[in-house]
């Protein structure tokens, strides 16, 4: 009984659709003029109904799938491993974590940032200098806000009195500062992070003459030492030590050669040396300056330095004394970074000096963030330049309300 409905219902159907398509044929042909010829093909009715690309929005859903239940699984692991916490939401795979810990009965207060990269798309990480120029300082939040970032961190040491960062700094793939000490620094890839002791291997040649070039925009150490300067450093070039000489090169060209300092060249660079070795590149000649890091970090965007090491390859290392850093142990305040096995970026602010939280022993610092679940880590600037930044606002307690003046800072910003 049902198939005979069923199959009256489709004949009626098919009655009906063929009434409607005679119906629209001949309002169509009624509207032409008597002499106009009709072709067979025009009394084809095409109904146009909207197509939908199955393929591409099933993608697009089971993407939606997936960031949702990557963003779940996020939010329970941080709600795991930090229990007992303060945990807010930053923005969309950012938490801002707050945690009193006791280390021999005396309080410590710890902020963290974790970063899920893949859920933060909308943001990239990398170092941000005061201003334009390395020897300058500035706040926090002001390097935040003129980077519009979310969260930032002091980043590596500078010198106090200038504010040109001491170690390895690179940003947007331009070295701004070379490596001092063989120190350790991270490099921030597009799909993740490496730890390393980073060395500079670079260089400056002109046809068969090559020299090699110790440092970038350093504090010279030695007088044997080929320094680098550009216009970051600022508008003339450094002091000639004794038998040195200077070389300006514009466009990849010797413009300018003096044992005096020379005025830094827009589109170029000086070269600071002993004269015995830098006397080989004469005025007009054709040079090439080639900046390379051992290891050799291939597609790296950016590096900060810091030191010492705290976690490496998942276990804790601390190598104070060979980074020459044998002045910043005890309990002081601490900053640092580093990043999980999924590649979870992590930043700490450790508050000290103060009754309410004393901060904790470089040695403290490295168990935290392997228990914290960093597989590599370092130590940043400490002490007085330990200040955190969140959506805002500082949210920490630094010695001073709102955090010293700093060189730079590593910051989560908006991408451009």
């Amino acid at each position: 009984m049902d198939t005979m409905l069923l199959c009256n219902d489709r004949r009626l159907m098919n009655i009906l659709g063929l009434a409607i398509n005679f119906f629209v044929v001949g309002a169509f042909i009624t509207t032409q003029t008597l002499f106009t010829p009709i072709m067979a093909s025009d009394l084809l009715v095409k109904v146009s109904t909207p197509t939908l690309d199955t393929g591409q929005a099933a993608i697009q859903i089971m993407n939606e799938t997936s960031k949702e239940k990557r963003l779940q699984e996020f939010n329970n692991k941080i709600k795991q491993k930090y229990p007992g916490a303060v945990i807010a939401d930053v923005d969309r795979g950012v938490k801002h974590i707050k945690i009193t810990k006791y280390y021999d009965g005396r309080p410590v207060k710890i902020n963290v940032v974790e970063i899920n990269s893949k859920l933060a798309e909308d943001y990239t990480l990398k170092p941000a200098l005061a201003s334009d120029t390395l020897a300058s300082k500035s706040t926090i939040t002001t390097i935040a806000k003129n980077t519009d970032s979310i969260i930032a961190l002091n980043g590596t040491f500078f010198k106090p009195q200038t504010g040109v960062p001491l170690g390895t700094l690179m940003i947007n793939e331009k070295m701004y500062t070379g490596p001092i000490y063989d120190r350790v620094a991270m490099g921030i890839f597009d799909d993740g992070y490496d730890i390393a002791r980073v060395q500079l291997d670079a260089s400056i040649a002109s046809g068969k003459n090559k020299v090699k070039v110790d440092n970038i925009n350093q504090p010279r150490m030695l007088s044997t030492y080929v320094l680098a300067y550009t216009p970051e450093w600022g508008k003339t070039s450094t002091s000639t030590p004794k038998y040195g000489l200077q070389v300006a090169v514009s466009d990849d060209r010797v413009v300018e050669i003096s044992t005096s300092p020379l005025v830094i060249p827009t589109d170029g660079y000086v070269i600071v040396g002993p004269a015995s070795v830098l006397n080989k590149f004469k005025t007009g000649d054709k040079v090439k300056l080639v900046i390379n890091t051992i290891p050799e970090w291939k597609n790296v965007r950016h590096i900060i330095s810091g030191g010492p090491y705290l976690v490496k390859n998942n276990e804790v290392f601390v190598d104070m004394t060979a980074q020459k850093l044998g002045s910043i142990g005890g309990k002081n305040p601490r900053s640092a970074i580093g990043y999980t096995a999924d590649n979870n970026l992590i930043l700490v602010a450790v508050d000290g000096r103060e009754g309410s939280s004393v901060g904790m022993t470089l040695m403290q610092l490295a168990n935290f963030m392997k228990s914290i679940g960093c597989v590599n880590a370092m130590n940043l600037d400490g002490g007085g330049s330990t200040v955190m930044y969140v959506n805002g606002s500082v949210v920490n307690n630094p010695q001073v309300r709102g955090g010293i003046p700093l060189s730079n800072a590593i910051v989560l910003s908006k991408k451009s």
